[in-house]
């Protein structure tokens, strides 16, 4: 029985040796067998080969890759096209290859046009080296018959299973001063996935995107290389059919919550107007209005939500147009918001509007109103469709339609984006005031951490705050950041209600030496209404 045990055993670490996936020393074993190490498809015989990190699979990973840029494997291996060129080092201009999945790569006329991959090698390279004739090897591999370039728990998609190797020379070449542009001809993508350019980091056995910069395009995508080795375009997803699904979950239970505390707010703040001076008249009435428009936001979502799926052409352009209108309120009180601590903080001297509030109003609610409107006249709004990368449809939504994406761009996201700098320039002069008159004793008394803390992030709330991570939700770790962003919006109304009663409510009345006082008081110096 021992005989047997240990011929087993002896079986099996030979067949490892054989394989290269076990032994530290198999890539020496491997190098002394000849044909087995130089075997074209040595991967798919040895699928740890692929992605594997022991020393000794990744020490025989390297030495089978470096066939790859040679041309040892040429027309041995299904999935592998190349190319070979002697270039000059005289060369005048840059050189230019075409290349796709199917036909592989070759040389590109200067005046052909087409929908093919292009790589662009500036004569830089050449001119740098010491011979005169230098062998350019070029190679387009299919991934899934060669059964290499698998990352340990990659996410992304390499876009067509294609990857694109370049080899100038017998040297290494990085640090290019004049990149190598590789242009990656696709679809149009899914709004779910983001591009990136990426190479095969020989190191840590996966893909890398130091000193490659991504230009995404609709159609095609220019990745610019200081370095030669293999790359590709990988699509990550940004969004998958799970995460959509739990952020709508989230969105829509976040919404109910926000909606019950924005009416708890509006009745507070009905309290507050009888309770008070009438000098508070503005300034509740200022965020009685912020606070309607989170309430419309909220019911324009669910009715979204709802009724969106199956809905007729004409109805989903009105539920569109009316969540755009919606949104954009809720950005336009918050600026008018910034607006308002603006007077109140920084020009001082007692400025007087005459009707203050009602133009509030009419700039809050028109302009929106006339953007929306200019919007559908161009035919703005229809069904949007939430997909994945294989064109499964997540969810449908009444919203700006993907042939007018310019539009969302310019009207929500430039518009915001405008909003959210002026607002945080206001927040931070509002914030230094209030530590200047602490540090310099202008006000005394009361002095509780907790309650400044809360009054400053209610404010910062309030100013619009919540809506900046959706700035950080395209990258490829962007998940998180969406339900940072779901959560958040969700919870401004709740926000904003815990702010008001801090800042307003009479307990707190004898409450000096804070932010909150100092809103208070300074609040009596606000334009008149009347």
């Amino acid at each position: 029985m021992n005989l047997l045990l240990s011929t087993i055993l002896l079986l099996l670490v030979q067949a490892a040796l054989r394989r290269g996936d076990s032994h530290s020393q198999c890539c020496k074993t491997m190098e002394e067998q000849g044909n087995e190490f130089h075997s074209p498809d040595l991967p798919p015989r040895c699928p740890e080969l692929g992605h594997s990190s022991s020393p000794s699979c990744a020490c025989l990973r390297e030495r089978w890759l470096r066939l790859l840029q040679s041309e040892a494997l040429r027309d041995r291996l299904a999935g592998l096209k190349v190319l070979l060129l002697n270039i000059s080092r005289a060369l005048t201009r840059d050189v230019l290859i075409t290349f796709s999945p199917t036909e592989g790569p070759r040389m590109l006329n200067t005046t052909e046009k087409g929908n093919a991959g292009k790589i662009q090698l500036p004569r830089e390279i050449f001119r740098s080296l010491s011979s005169q004739t230098v062998r350019v090897v070029v190679t387009v591999l299919n991934i899934q018959q060669i059964g290499m370039f698998e990352e340990v728990n990659q996410t992304g998609q390499v876009l067509d299973n294609t990857v694109v190797g370049i080899t100038v020379g017998k040297t290494s070449i990085s640090r290019l001063q004049d990149p190598v542009q590789l242009t990656f001809a696709h679809r149009q993508l899914p709004r779910v996935v983001t591009q990136q350019c990426v190479f095969w980091d020989l190191s840590k056995g996966g893909w890398n995107s130091s000193g490659c910069v991504t230009q995404p395009g609709d159609k095609e995508t220019v990745c610019s290389c200081n370095h030669l080795t293999f790359f590709t375009l990988l699509l990550n997803p940004a969004l998958d059919r799970s995460t959509a699904q739990a952020l709508l979950a989230v969105a829509t239970a976040g919404c109910g919550v926000a909606m019950a505390f924005s009416i708890f707010t509006i009745a507070f703040c009905i309290f507050l107007r009888f309770m008070f001076e009438e000098t508070l008249c503005i300034n509740l009435g200022l965020h009685m209005n912020l606070v309607g428009s989170l309430v419309l936001l909220n019911l324009a979502f669910l009715l979204n939500t709802g009724l969106s799926n199956g809905a007729h052409p004409w109805a989903c352009r009105v539920l569109g147009g009316l969540t755009h209108y919606c949104l954009l309120c809720c950005f336009t009180w918050t600026a008018l918001e910034g607006f308002h601590f603006y007077l109140l903080f920084i020009k001082v001297l007692g400025t007087y509007i005459h009707h203050y509030l009602v133009k509030l109003c009419l700039v809050g609610w028109g302009f929106p109103a006339l953007v929306v409107l200019v919007a559908g006249v161009i035919g703005s709004y229809g069904e949007y469709r939430i997909q994945t990368m294989d064109d499964q449809v997540i969810a449908h939504l009444c919203w700006i339609t993907s042939r007018r994406l310019l539009v969302h761009y310019i009207t929500n996201c430039g518009y915001f984006g405008l909003i959210f700098l002026f607002n945080m320039a206001v927040f931070g002069v509002v914030t230094q005031k209030s530590c200047c008159l602490r540090a310099t004793g202008a006000v005394q008394g009361d002095r509780k951490a907790w309650k400044v803390a809360l009054v400053a992030v209610g404010l910062f709330c309030l100013l619009g705050a919540t809506w900046a991570p959706v700035f950080l939700t395209h990258s490829t770790s962007s998940a998180p950041m969406l339900y940072l962003f779901t959560i958040l919006n969700s919870l401004q109304g709740v926000f904003i209600f815990i702010w008001l009663v801090v800042l307003y409510y009479p307990k707190t009345k004898e409450t000096t030496g804070s932010l909150s006082h100092i809103i208070r008081h300074d609040k009596t110096t606000t334009a008149s209404q009347d």
